[in-house]
């Protein structure tokens, strides 16, 4: 896979012991390629997979057949859609929300979590959208979580923000769990506040003051085209903007 001098630079600015890597370290359950294509997800669900890449991302992080994931901020569930197809019927995905949150999604992801069947929907206690206690409390802690474009807004409400937020994920994860972060990159000096987005040294300073390693990096959803100045919404790069993959690691 060749890698663009961009991204060759700021993964020499990340500590010497990260590993770039974009090894193939899981195996999905059977039928991951046929839930991609099933008519249960709509047409701009599937229009997003073209920029997601959701095979890939979800094999660099190491999602298996058979795991129990923890999804951080599912949202609607777009990604609970395809982490419940990878660990298949013998896995478990638990999709969290703020239970601030319940109301603007409507009921969507317990209806999606019925269709699926491997799917527990969970709301924390925190009212607050970015609230950073997470609260949660499974019944066994998971073998992987997943959160995408999440961090930033909790780290652009300061390190200690960023880092509790990291920290409810940590705890959440057996030892030796790991955890798939995605987000959109911003240069240091931008107002990333402002931009939703955050600069990848920060992540990696936050991600290693949580505890976790970084054991892999990736830039399968790079965007050259994007220069890091515009909000993420702006029509020329939504749901395309640069963004950074990591795969870190909870010790043993």
């Amino acid at each position: 896979m060749m890698v663009s001098t961009r991204v060759r630079c700021w993964i020499t600015g990340l500590i010497l012991a990260i590993v770039f890597s974009v090894t193939a370290v899981g195996e999905f359950a059977e039928g991951f390629n046929e839930a991609i294509a099933s008519p249960n997800r709509s047409a701009e669900e599937k229009e997003r997979d073209v920029y997601r890449k959701p095979a890939q991302v979800l094999d660099f992080v190491g999602i298996e057949a058979g795991m129990t994931v923890l999804e951080i901020f599912a949202g609607g569930g777009w990604y609970t859609e395809l982490l419940s197809a990878a660990v298949g019927s013998d896995g478990l995905v638990y999709a969290q929300n703020p239970e601030g949150f319940r109301d603007r999604l409507g009921g969507a992801p317990e209806l999606r979590a019925a269709r699926l069947g491997n799917v527990e929907v969970i709301y924390t206690l925190g009212t607050e959208m970015f609230d950073p206690d997470l609260n949660i409390e499974l019944p066994v802690q998971a073998d992987a979580a997943f959160t995408a474009l999440n961090l930033h807004d909790y780290a652009n409400r300061g390190d200690q923000v960023g880092q509790d937020f990291l920290a409810g994920i940590y705890d959440a994860l057996v030892p030796g769990g790991i955890l798939g972060v995605v987000d959109h990159v911003g240069t240091a000096g931008n107002d990333n506040t402002e931009l939703h987005r955050m600069d990848i040294l920060k992540a990696q300073q936050l991600i290693t003051s949580a505890g976790f390693i970084i054991e892999g990096v990736s830039d399968i959803l790079g965007n050259a085209s994007d220069d890091h100045t515009l909000g993420i919404r702006d029509p020329s790069i939504r749901y395309n903007t640069d963004r950074m993959l990591f795969r870190l690691r909870k010790p043993e």
